[in-house]
């Protein structure tokens, strides 16, 4: 087998090792972790008749759970991204699902490619971590995406219970009500800390470092400061809300604007390596005599190096905060 349609292959069990990660995660946990759920999760446990105080402690340990594991050698490099993500794994289940697809890809690339032993134990490894990570960072930014679009809806709805007169723990609690996962139970979580004596601002800001969101920091902020000094926090949080609402009008509007800049940066970044499989698979002995030449090797790294500037050049020049 060529070394072009190995690399095909290589692809290929990535993208399965993908896919097995998330169809044993939704086999495992079905729709108890669905982002798009009707009804948050928080209120599922209520439901079932679960006090309200043992769904705070399950909550609870479920979103310190990947904090705890900071002292695992390897998990480190995930856990900020599993918090975020809300992964329902454990650690250490975690740990054995890389080991596992690990494996996989090894079988995979023994039965299907050519590829020496140490290339396959490395490229095994690589895949099984590699894997796990990508996976975790997609969900992790899927979630804080779905959090970010939440929060003016959650705001207003606090904003409207403040106005008819409830206290800032009932209009968060009647917003955790209302709002589907993933920020109606965070915003439970929050309620329910309160109502056990827990300081709002204080829980808001643990939730805005653990997201690590501007907006929650600044929702954070209004309510410590109403706490301390009083005012209308209604007119304070309506003002929030608006700023967030032009804030992301501003960024989909950027994000159209250089969404052309951003797909041309890729089909550039991208032609080289597609066209050198491609010349590979068609023509394998294309490259035989120029490999013999001394300038190959020094050639190809320069390549290789252009192809990562463009990359960071081009994410640099699209990359517009707002």
């Amino acid at each position: 087998m060529e070394i072009g349609a190995e690399g095909i292959v290589y692809v290929l069990i990535f993208i399965g090792i993908l896919l097995a990660v998330e169809g044993i995660y939704l086999f495992a946990f079905g729709k108890s972790i669905s982002l798009s759920a009707r009804m948050n999760r928080r209120l599922e446990l209520l439901e079932k008749g679960k006090s309200r105080e043992a769904v705070l402690q399950q909550l609870r340990r479920e979103m310190d759970r990947h904090r705890q594991g900071l002292k695992i050698p390897l998990y480190a490099i995930l856990a900020d991204k599993a918090t975020k993500g809300g992964i329902a794994f454990s650690p250490q289940a975690i740990l054995m699902l890389m080991a596992g697809l690990a494996g996989a890809a090894f079988m995979a690339m023994t039965f299907l490619t050519e590829a020496p032993l140490p290339v396959r134990l490395l490229l095994s490894v690589a895949m099984g971590v590699g894997g796990i990570y990508v996976w975790i960072s997609h969900r992790a930014k899927k979630r804080v995406s779905l959090i970010e679009e939440q929060l003016p809806d959650a705001i207003e709805l606090m904003v409207r219970s403040l106005r008819v007169g409830h206290p800032l723990i009932n209009a968060i609690g009647i917003a955790a009500r209302e709002v589907p996962d993933p920020l109606g139970t965070e915003f439970g979580i929050i309620a329910d800390e309160a109502a056990y004596g827990g300081d709002v601002a204080e829980a808001i800001k643990a939730f805005a470092e653990r997201m690590d969101l501007q907006d929650l920091r600044f929702l954070a902020v209004a309510v410590a400061i109403q706490q301390q000094s009083g005012g209308n926090l209604a007119e304070i949080l309506e003002g929030l809300a608006k700023v967030i609402r032009a804030r992301f009008k501003l960024f989909r509007r950027v994000k159209a604007i250089t969404a052309e800049a951003k797909w041309s940066g890729m089909f550039l970044s991208a032609f080289p390596i597609v066209a050198l499989i491609m010349i590979t698979l068609i023509k394998p002995d294309y490259f035989d005599d120029v490999k013999k030449t001394a300038y190959f090797i020094p050639a190809a790294i320069a390549v290789g190096v252009f192809l990562i500037l463009n990359l960071v050049f081009m994410r640099m020049m699209v990359n517009i905060k707002v």
